[in-house]
């Protein structure tokens, strides 16, 4: 193949589309650059038909650190277990290709994406999934493409949208939506607002689709100059006799279906099916067609639930197509931790718990992304015993690393900033029982932890899932999805938002021709929907708690002068660590001379904070301390008055008679009373006066007018002396 490139201009960004020169063994290779920011996609269509019932497609990206001119941490300085972010992406480029590819295709297809060059001004995820799918036509998989991918972020200030926005003007937006699909129809959609109401967004995935449009030509004419080899692939067909068989128990299917425990559900619908199976199917057959049999009972169930939807619009546990499942809320649910709460919806039950640390808990993300870290995070945990099965236990999957993110930027618009709320904070939402909509339970969960905490978030936020089912022209927007809903259904819209707008969304989307007019309606009705749910949650718990967990660390922050840290770290940190082994409470010191000081027990924060400001306290004139004696001179004695200060008690302060010796009247290791005469303003050395000075021994006779002058001209030069030393 012949190298092809084709460089364009949308939306005030440079595009690169080439193929030819990398990868050739690939089945499809492009390289897409945005600015200098460069990935190169690869597809790889296996020659062999598999016998699944399901379209095996895998997709990976890979990150590596030297686009950003990294080494790799840790011991083996190699890229290892992906990232949430590359796992994040992975899925982002999964789920708008998936619905394009024709029905009965059972090839193998692996994409896998390798950031190249991650300039820092540019993101690469977008460009992935354009790449992802001129690879594919490059490799004439059976695909319905062109398929493109925007984000559209809107200026907070002048509300002008903006495509695929660079790092920095995405930080002056109040929306990063994500948009997939093709010139016709919208197949997936990821976005993070601060309180954007349903007009906005709707107007900004209007927008997005008008520029996938533009994108699907660009990738058109690139296309058009490929050599792309037809490919006539084999698409599967069952024989005709299996769906004949199966399709005569569609009235009991629809009665198995009819049940609102989703377990008694199941169990009827599997005994159905065993029996379907035992009684037309011959042993033969059914080793032979096993894959057939399967998916073609699927369908049966599928058509069942979609059908009774479509003309009764009843759902299969009895509900309405806006109804919510019973709610159970109870905020507090644990003692001891920080927060909590307990969110039930029908059969979905999630227990979420927040923890609050100090800021240098946060969490740091090497990764290619400009992001250092973050100290809002939120974790989901999907065990096998929420949905009654057995499994292994082992490192989050990738759905459990996309469903936490979902819940985690629902959450962050409306957390505290690290100035108003100096905590570190993590949620983690453990899934219970899952039965749909397990990613919103935990938003709303997460919320009443975060309440229950004492977190003062802005806005409390609640969380619905929709779903759609489109059969001819009957469409019927859900809203609360079961699990067989979403499974069996055309979308999976998630919406969660505050009172005053949205928050956060993601939508997958099966049914070709969804069209924006369904979307808003979709989000019209999640937005009575979220309603609703926050309605009940505000009747448990209606505000953040007053106050902290007693079990929850107290945080305060000082500021200190910078060429004071020194002195409270101490040598190889040996003051600072003395003070919090003493104290037991936690110390964070900054570059800039903030300290943070966190005790579970306020009075080791306090006493933390006080041997704090004792060192670095700048005695003043006037003041008066209880000092200890740390050194004898002929000339006076040196008292402590800080830890980092000391000033001087001269001989002829010590006393009310005169003192030949400084050791006649005291020793080191004396505690003594004194007050600050004078602070030297060049060298900051200190004077000191005794007060209620003891007399003089009475060995000594008492000094004549004259030899009290003498005395303290004498006195005066040693001062002088001392402070010239």
């Amino acid at each position: 193949m012949n190298k092809v490139v084709e460089e364009f201009e949308l939306y005030g960004k440079t595009y690169r589309f080439e193929t030819g020169e990398l990868a050739k063994q690939a089945s499809g290779a492009v390289l897409v650059t945005q600015g200098d920011s460069t990935v190169l996609i690869t597809a790889v269509i296996s020659r062999e038909e598999r016998d699944y019932d399901f379209f095996p497609l895998t997709v990976d990206y890979i990150e590596k650190m030297y686009a950003v001119g990294r080494i790799p941490g840790g011991y083996l300085k190699r890229e290892a277990k992906p990232s949430d972010r590359a796992t994040l992406n992975a899925r982002m480029i999964d789920r708008p290709i998936r619905p394009g590819f024709v029905d009965g295709f059972k090839q193998e297809v692996h994409v896998v994406a390798t950031p190249l060059v991650a300039d820092q001004q540019n993101p690469v995820d977008t460009i992935c999934i354009q790449g992802a799918s001129a690879a594919l036509m490059i490799g004439a998989a059976p695909f319905d493409g062109p398929c493109a991918c925007v984000r559209v972020a809107r200026n907070a200030q002048t509300k002008e949208f903006i495509i695929n926005p660079t790092y920095a003007e995405q930080e002056a937006s109040d929306l990063d939506l994500v948009i997939a699909g093709t010139k016709d129809y919208i197949s997936m959609i990821e976005a993070g607002a601060s309180e954007v109401d349903e007009a906005d967004m709707l107007a900004a995935m209007q927008f997005g689709q008008e520029a996938i449009a533009a994108f699907c030509d660009a990738q058109a004419r690139f296309l058009s100059r490929v050599d792309i080899t037809p490919v006539q692939w084999k698409l599967h067909e069952a024989v005709p006799e299996i769906a004949t068989r199966i399709s005569a128990y569609y009235d009991e299917m629809s009665a198995a279906l009819k049940d609102a425990d989703k377990q008694q559900r199941i169990a009827h619908v599997e005994a159905l099916k065993e029996r379907i199976v035992a009684d037309n199917f011959s042993e033969e057959e059914q080793e032979a067609w096993a894959s057939d049999i399967a998916a073609e009972l699927k369908k049966l169930e599928k058509h069942a639930m979609r059908r009774m939807i479509i003309e009764t619009g009843e759902r299969v546990d009895g509900r309405r197509a806006d109804e919510i499942r019973p709610l159970y809320i109870k905020p507090g649910y644990l003692p001891r931790v920080h927060g909590s709460g307990l969110f039930q919806r029908g059969q979905t039950q999630v227990l979420s718990v927040a923890t609050l640390g100090m800021l240098s808990e946060w969490q740091r993300l090497d990764t290619i992304e400009p992001d250092e870290g973050k100290r809002y995070m939120h974790h989901y945990n999907f065990p096998p015993y929420c949905t009654g099965e057995v499994g292994r236990m082992g490192s989050p999957k990738r759905r459990e690393v996309g469903h936490g993110a979902l819940a985690e930027r629902a959450l962050l618009p409306v957390i505290p900033s690290e100035e108003d709320f100096p905590y570190a904070i993590r949620v983690v939402s453990e899934v219970l029982e899952s039965n749909g909509s397990s990613s919103m339970a935990s938003t709303c969960g997460s919320t009443l932890a975060l309440m229950d905490a004492g977190v003062p978030i802005s806005a409390p936020v609640s969380g619905i899932a929709m779903g759609l089912i489109k059969e001819d022209d009957g469409v019927v927007v859900l809203s609360d999805i079961q699990g067989l809903e979403d499974f069996l259904g055309d979308m999976d819209f998630k919406v969660t938002g505050t009172s005053k707008g949205i928050t956060a969304l993601q939508m997958d989307n099966k049914a070709r021709g969804l069209s924006l007019d369904i979307l808003f309606r979709a989000l019209e009705q999640a937005k009575s929907g979220r309603a609703f749910i926050l309605n009940a949650m505000l009747a448990e718990i209606n505000a953040p708690r007053a106050q902290l967990s007693d079990y929850a660390p107290r945080i305060e922050t000082i500021h200190i002068p910078q060429d004071k840290i020194r002195e409270v770290i101490g040598t190889g940190g040996k003051v600072v660590r003395g003070i919090q082994d003493e104290t037991g409470a936690t110390i964070e010191i900054l570059e800039d001379g903030t300290i943070r000081i966190a005790a579970v027990d306020g009075k080791a924060g306090a006493d933390a904070k006080a041997r704090i400001l004792e060192i670095v306290k700048e005695p003043e004139v006037g003041e008066e301390y209880n000092g200890e004696v740390v050194g004898i001179k002929d000339f006076g004695a040196f008292v402590r008055l800080t830890p980092s200060k000391d000033g001087l008690l001269h001989i002829s302060r010590i006393t009310t008679g005169r003192l030949n010796s400084v050791e006649d009247a005291l020793t080191v290791g004396d505690i003594v009373h004194v007050k600050v005469l004078e602070v030297d303003a060049k060298s900051g050395k200190i004077s000191l006066d005794r007060i209620d000075k003891p007399a003089a021994p009475a060995t000594h006779k008492a000094p004549t007018p004259d030899q009290q002058h003498r005395h303290s001209l004498h006195a005066e030069r040693n001062v002088r002396r001392h402070h010239e030393v």
